[in-house]
């Protein structure tokens, strides 16, 4: 008997991408899957398309933009899967992706949170000099206590057979996390207070201190698009990486450690970018980093 999989995957103003990922789930052949698609608040609503070009696809609209953990959140009442595949619209999955993660789960069943090796998608621009698959993500580092820093494992390096085996990491990457449902009934959803970024990283640091196990499957892969949507929004990625580094660290890193990582913060990090912003001439850039380190400052941390 097949384990039953809750696909969830967040649209928003990027229908064809995302109809380009539900072509890639359909083509995985597995035998109990269902999707669901919530679409946050796009400027045009593609339900119409969806139900009848994806009739097996649950389709849900939001209102209003709920930001990345509140639009999947939306999708967790109706999802009925033992397991709970947490996709980016703008990836695609290499064959026989869902079951290989499925059989790690049932093997490993201390594990809490699992990621494939994510790759770029092929012919983008950063792939033009070389036939090998360019790693996006194998894995991550934990964030440091002092500067709020972590390295991702693998990025930017040519997929040349390196990362065959499963490994434990620190994070799972949010363009791909599959969650079995103990788990999550256990710790909990996302929390919505980030909308944008450092979600996936605040989710593993629960889950673990719940005394679960993140880890990467390389056996298992996609292949991601990066962000189309957030490539038009430079000003907006500015202000939520600013403002949800110091958020997470406030969440994630208490007492002594956040001392000090305040005192990176204010003597190193804020000086040191904002010159380098304002002698590149990115005045706004310059002002937007500084509203969101004050939000991360100042953000109710309440559902904490």
């Amino acid at each position: 008997m097949k384990t039953r999989v809750s696909v969830i995957t967040l649209n928003y103003n990027e229908t064809s991408t995302t109809c380009a990922l539900l072509d890639s789930i359909r083509q995985q052949g597995y035998a109990d899957l269902e999707v669901i698609m919530v679409d946050n608040a796009s400027l045009e609503n593609p339900e119409q398309l969806i139900r009848e070009k994806y009739p097996e696809v649950h389709f849900i609209r939001s209102s209003k933009n709920l930001g990345f953990a509140g639009g999947n959140n939306l999708a967790l009442p109706v999802a009925t899967g033992d397991y709970l595949f947490f996709l980016n619209n703008d990836t695609e999955l290499a064959p026989n992706c869902i079951q290989r993660m499925v059989d790690f789960l049932q093997k490993k069943p201390q594990t809490g949170l699992l990621s494939p090796l994510i790759c770029y998608f092929p012919n983008q621009n950063l792939q033009e000099t070389s036939s090998l698959p360019l790693i996006q993500y194998a894995g991550m580092t934990s964030v440091s206590a002092f500067t709020g820093r972590n390295e991702t494992i693998g990025a930017r390096t040519r997929d040349r057979g390196q990362y065959t085996h499963a490994r434990a990491t620190a994070y799972a990457h949010g363009a791909a996390m599959m969650i079995p449902r103990k788990v999550l009934e256990q710790v909990g959803s996302m929390w919505e207070g980030y909308f944008l970024y450092y979600e996936e990283l605040d989710w593993a640091e629960r889950i673990r201190k719940a005394g679960f196990e993140v880890w990467v499957e390389p056996r298992a892969r996609i292949w991601h698009k990066e962000s189309f949507t957030l490539d038009k929004m430079g000003p907006v990625k500015t202000f939520y990486m600013a403002r949800n580094r110091v958020l997470f660290m406030r969440r994630q890193r208490p007492g002594l450690n956040l001392l000090g990582f305040y005192g990176y913060l204010g003597l190193v990090l804020v000086p040191a970018k904002a010159f380098s912003l304002l002698m590149a001439g990115h005045w706004m850039q310059a002002k937007t980093f500084w509203k969101g380190i004050w939000s991360g400052l100042t953000t109710n941390l309440s559902g904490s």
